[in-house]
């Protein structure tokens, strides 16, 4: 999978993810200060999954009408600068969950997903 960091997602976890082999990029350091549709709109183009801490995506994918391959929502209100790589990676190795086509809601209560509309 490919995965496309919003601006607001931790330089740290972007590091621990790439360091480890994933095919990430990080808006902040490619196209900083872009708007929300357009993270979206490269996200769809280059067929990755956005990785946010914007509830704004949720409204870009269930009401615009934007279709990325997949979202991941952070909801920690209070987190260290590498939790969000930590969860990422512990997901990935036990499998259960499938990002594609799913806008995914990770939060301190858990995970929830949603299949993204087609």
């Amino acid at each position: 999978m490919k995965w496309l960091a919003d601006e607001n997602f931790p330089i740290t976890s972007y590091k621990i993810l790439a360091s480890q082999g994933w095919d990430i990029k990080h808006i902040s350091l490619e196209n900083p200060s872009i708007q929300d549709f357009e993270v979206i709109g490269r996200a769809i183009n280059e067929e990755r999954i956005v990785l946010t801490f914007d509830s704004d995506f949720g409204t870009l994918v269930f009401k615009e009408g934007y279709r990325p391959l997949g979202v991941i929502y952070f909801r920690l209100p209070h987190f260290l600068p590498e939790t969000p790589a930590q969860i990422l990676l512990e997901l990935d190795k036990n499998g259960f969950y499938t990002f594609e086509f799913h806008f995914t809601v990770i939060d301190d209560d858990g995970i929830r997903q949603r299949t993204i509309p087609k």
